[in-house]
């Protein structure tokens, strides 16, 4: 057997790891669940403890790791993680606070606005090919700035989770580009390097981090994080990346018109371009290496919105909500769901959206809600697949990966609603499964097309359904637009103070 790869993944709910060859061959896997490790201590807020949650999982899933490998050289290291993060650390690299997460912290609306203002939208889309949203870093720095300066003064360094990994591993300062076109408005997309006057002015002295490309090896493991992950010393470690660009390496969405449809506790999209272009409802970024860049897309709530509603009817089994809401026709008998129960990303870039249910009798049971659940979020697919799908930049081909994927019910929805078909691969091991294939091209195992994937299923949409979901659809903008001032008025009840309208 030859020298083998190890990728891990930060997820938001779970790390996970693998153990390949470098045919790609799976020899172990790892998984610490973590379901109640992101704390959200105001509205609004989502936070990581970076060095108790990410670095103790990294260590702890290294370990058993290289335990299976018994005793075979490790050729490379892939990590990839939620983001992109915020993560400030003093001198000694310890964190000076929690790492505050991606989009889901909505925290920096007020920053979001001044930046906004300062620099000017057309200038910030013209320069980072991104709006200033949730999304961003450079608003998330700020606040902290404003609202926290003895934290701000302590730290030394910032890092996203994965490079706060790295750093962690190597002792290496490096950010891979892609994670930096998201870091807005630090990053100069074309010139794919940070743009030295808003970098100065949002992060002051703190050092600009190295960059490098995700599969580009940025250091060796050192003597100290040897003892602790079990990795040799001098082992490669590549940049890696945000997560879910990662698992589209891992299903081989890496040419222009390849699309991926992340279910997962939000729902992603990455959509891979060969020129840059510009939309500013969607995120545009670097991709993982130099010849490509991407469109990208988040909801805020997807598999976190099923587990709420699993929690709120008993804990029942999702195999049960799943077969109630099978029983259920299209449209849900006349019930509609805004899913924005933790604001919305893209398309509407609304942190004070929320949760609406329009259409509620009492004939409706948990089937019919659960069922609402799924094509709310499905038409919310559809708003953003319509913005991603253009004569410039066609999507020729959808490939679904995430745990939302199995059972079915969920993407017969969604192909119903958009009326696309999806390829489901027959291995979807996530984004560690890529990022071990990146620490192979790192490594110079393997070329840098290589591609893992195994073909699956295919889901077709039923046209028998269209004519309804076409009609809910209309609906489902309409509803968002009736009700956007009363639930700003309730967010700003719940604590949201930067809650507009009312």
């Amino acid at each position: 057997m030859g020298p083998l790869l190890i990728g891990i993944d930060l997820g938001t709910g779970s790390s996970k790891g693998v153990l390949t060859d470098p045919a790609g061959t799976v020899l172990a896997t790892a998984v610490r669940p973590r379901p109640r490790s992101m704390s959200m201590p105001h509205p609004g807020w989502a936070e990581v403890d970076a060095e108790g949650v990410w670095w103790a999982d990294v260590v702890s899933i290294a370990r058993e790791l290289v335990g299976h490998a018994a005793g075979t050289p490790v050729a490379g290291v892939c990590v990839s993680g939620v983001g992109p993060c915020l993560v400030l650390c003093d001198a000694d690299d310890i964190p000076v606070r929690p790492a505050i997460l991606y989009g889901i912290d909505m925290r920096a609306t007020a920053e979001i606005d001044e930046l906004t203002g300062r620099y000017g939208a057309e200038r910030v889309l013209d320069r980072a090919a991104t709006p200033i949203t949730t999304q961003a870093v450079g608003p998330k720095a700020l606040w902290v700035r404003r609202h926290e300066p003895q934290v701000w003064e302590r730290a030394t360094h910032w890092y996203t989770s994965s490079s706060y990994v790295v750093r962690k591993l190597t002792g290496e300062y490096v950010l891979d580009h892609h994670t930096a076109s998201q870091s807005v408005p630090l990053y100069d997309i074309e010139a794919r390097t940070w743009h030295r006057p808003w970098y100065a002015d949002l992060m002051g002295d703190l050092p600009a981090p190295r960059l490098a490309w995700s599969a580009e090896v940025v250091g060796t493991v050192s003597a100290a994080a040897a003892e602790a992950t079990g990795l040799p010393v001098g082992t490669p470690v590549c940049a890696g990346t945000v997560d879910a660009w990662a698992e589209a390496v891992s299903v081989g969405v890496r040419h222009p018109g390849d699309l991926m449809l992340m279910y997962g506790s939000t729902m992603f999209f990455v959509q891979v371009l060969r020129d840059l272009a510009r939309h500013p409802q969607l995120w545009n970024t670097a991709g993982v290496g130099p010849d490509a860049y991407c469109l990208a897309a988040g909801m805020a709530t997807s598999g976190s919105l099923t587990s709420w509603l699993r929690e709120l009817v008993g804990d029942v089994p999702f195999e049960t909500l799943v077969a109630e809401a099978a029983r259920v026709p299209a449209g849900a008998d006349g019930l509609l769901l805004l899913p924005y129960f933790a604001g919305e990303r893209t398309p509407i870039f609304d942190p004070h959206a929320r949760g609406v249910v329009a259409g509620l009798t009492l004939r409706h049971g948990r089937g019919h809600l659960f069922r609402a659940v799924y094509e709310g979020i499905a038409f919310g697919v559809r708003q953003i697949l319509e913005l991603l799908d253009t004569a410039e930049n066609p999507v020729r081909r959808l490939v679904a990966v995430g745990g939302g994927t199995q059972g079915g019910l969920w993407t017969r929805i969604v192909s119903d609603v958009t009326g696309r078909t999806q390829e489901v691969p027959a291995v979807t091991i996530g984004a560690s499964y890529g990022d071990a294939l990146l620490a192979g091209i790192g490594a110079g195992l393997l070329a840098p097309d290589t591609d893992w994937t195994v073909p699956g299923a295919t889901v077709e949409p039923d046209p028998a359904a269209r004519d309804t979901y076409d009609l809910l659809y209309r609906q489902y903008g309409a509803l968002y637009r009736a009700t956007r001032d009363q639930v700003h008025t309730l967010a700003r009840l719940q604590g949201d103070t930067g809650a507009a309208g009312g």
